[in-house]
């Protein structure tokens, strides 16, 4: 049968993938790496890392792995997936539409639609390989992508654990600005008129202008968690050159649709287990905390981690704040 463009069913763009290592943290010796790609249900292809413990049988328990929101998964979700694959997960750290390897047009754009999806195709794409066990399924969203993942969470129950770790409601951000302090009507119209102007600049020029990723160069009244995000994706410690956040960031107008979103509006229904991990020096803690307050039933867990920043939980910070063991105790407990 010849394909159209309007055949139904699934299609794969061929994409160019990098092979050699070239993550911003060292490759264990405990874990197999490959690279892979599967498909969204809008058509884009995604590419992924796939980490599996090394001579493992299967079937497996797995997880899908993303963020932090303009992130590549090469830094924080490479290093997650990779950290449970040596505790006994496959794991797969895939890059969101219209960034990093992953395929999408125009690029450096979001979508909570789109990105929700992202997630619920890496479990498709887990759901059938013949190393997992489909009823072992779970997911770790990072910063922006805990929010992601409790969205898809709530969405898909083939998703039976959910973690979270210094999450962010990139919606409740959008909208109401830091510590809800932009949360009104004149505000929010203030900032629909600027998307809206720069819609017009754009299409008259026939470009997208660039929002910048993290400050460069840092200026000495900077906030603290400015400095964290610098010290993160500006250095050697988690720079990388395909980031959004090391470089050029999102275009000016690619999340402005996350403000008129609700990613959490559903999350007091979600049936499976959660856990949220938060620091308790983080910025974001309160968005942790108040998507915790709202979730139900026994299998749902806070975990703080006194002293840590947001950006600890992205690596560790160089003080080994990441819980790992506390994390794949929940996963092992929850998946089976």
């Amino acid at each position: 049968m010849t394909r159209t463009d309007s055949t139904p069913g699934p299609r794969e763009d061929t994409l160019e993938l990098t092979q050699e290592w070239d993550k911003v943290f060292p490759r264990s010796t405990q874990v197999d790496h490959a690279k892979v790609t599967f498909h969204n249900r809008f058509g884009t292809t995604l590419a992924a890392d796939l980490y599996r413990p090394q001579g493992a049988g299967g079937p497996l328990p797995a997880l899908a792995v993303s963020g932090p929101f303009g992130a590549v998964k090469e830094q924080s979700s490479g290093l997650y997936a990779q950290a449970m694959a040596e505790r006994g997960f496959l794991a797969v750290a895939f890059d969101p539409s219209f960034t990093g390897e992953s395929g999408g047009a125009p690029r450096y754009m979001a979508s909570p639609d789109i990105n929700i999806e992202d997630f619920q195709a890496a479990v498709d794409y887990l759901s059938v390989r013949e190393d997992v066990d489909p009823e072992r399924l779970g997911v770790i969203g990072v910063c922006g992508w805990g929010g992601m993942a409790l969205a898809a969470a709530a969405a898909d129950p083939r998703i039976k654990a959910t973690v979270v770790s210094t999450m962010y409601d990139l919606s409740r951000v959008a909208a109401n600005g830091y510590f809800d302090s932009s949360d009104s009507a004149e505000a929010r119209n203030q900032m629909r008129a600027s998307v809206a102007a720069q819609r017009t600049a754009d299409y008259r020029s026939g470009t997208y202008a660039m929002a910048g990723g993290v400050v460069d160069p840092l200026p000495d009244d900077a906030p603290d968690f400015a400095k964290d995000y610098y010290a993160y994706y500006k250095t050697p410690r988690g720079y990388h050159p395909r980031s959004l956040n090391s470089n050029d960031g999102w275009t000016v107008i690619g999340g402005s649709s996350l403000m008129n979103a609700t990613l959490l509006g559903y999350i007091e229904e979600i049936e499976n287990a959660v856990m949220i991990l938060h620091g308790d020096a983080a910025h974001s803690y309160y968005m942790g905390k108040d998507a915790f307050a709202r979730l139900q039933g026994d299998n749902k867990e806070m975990v703080t981690v006194p002293g840590a920043s947001h950006t600890d939980l992205y690596d560790g910070g160089g003080k080994e704040a990441i819980p790992w063991e506390r994390i794949a105790e929940f996963l092992t407990a929850n998946l089976g």
